[in-house]
């Protein structure tokens, strides 16, 4: 058997990659922009299509939840040390600044959490991570 030379997770997950090949992208566009979050619906390297049934991606909808409570309690706390308030509408503007500022993070790597760690039977393939070889054009064999 072949010595296949692995790809690397934390690079992969961190710039949204295929979850099998680590190749492929999963976005169509940047994290923070104008446009929207635009998923694609399958890898461009090895074909893996992300949302494996309809309506797949409402269990992310419960990891950016627990994401975006985490993030809130996170500051919360950080606000408190640092300014000892007790005024609530402080702790609600950081809230609603917080979510709005990290929603485009939460939508994305709530998904790539779920791809990633949350689904069985899609695994890295480190087979699949190869270049593919293109045949040469005009010559017969």
């Amino acid at each position: 058997m072949k010595n296949l030379q692995k790809l690397p997770l934390w690079p992969a997950l961190i710039n949204a990659k295929c979850p099998r090949c680590r190749r492929g992208d999963m976005f169509q566009n940047r994290m923070y922009g104008f446009s929207s979050q635009v998923m694609i619906k399958k890898c461009s390297h090895c074909d893996l299509v992300y949302e494996i049934e309809p309506g797949y991606f409402y269990v992310a909808m419960l990891i950016s939840y627990a994401m975006n409570v985490a993030e809130i309690v996170s500051a919360s706390v950080a606000t408190y040390v640092l300014t000892e308030s007790i005024n609530p509408w402080v702790y609600v503007a950081i809230t609603i600044i917080l979510a709005l500022i990290l929603s485009p993070f939460n939508f994305r790597y709530s998904r790539i959490v779920l791809l990633y760690w949350l689904t069985p039977g899609i695994n890295y393939q480190p087979e699949l991570s190869k270049d593919h070889e293109m045949p040469l054009q005009g010559f017969d064999c």
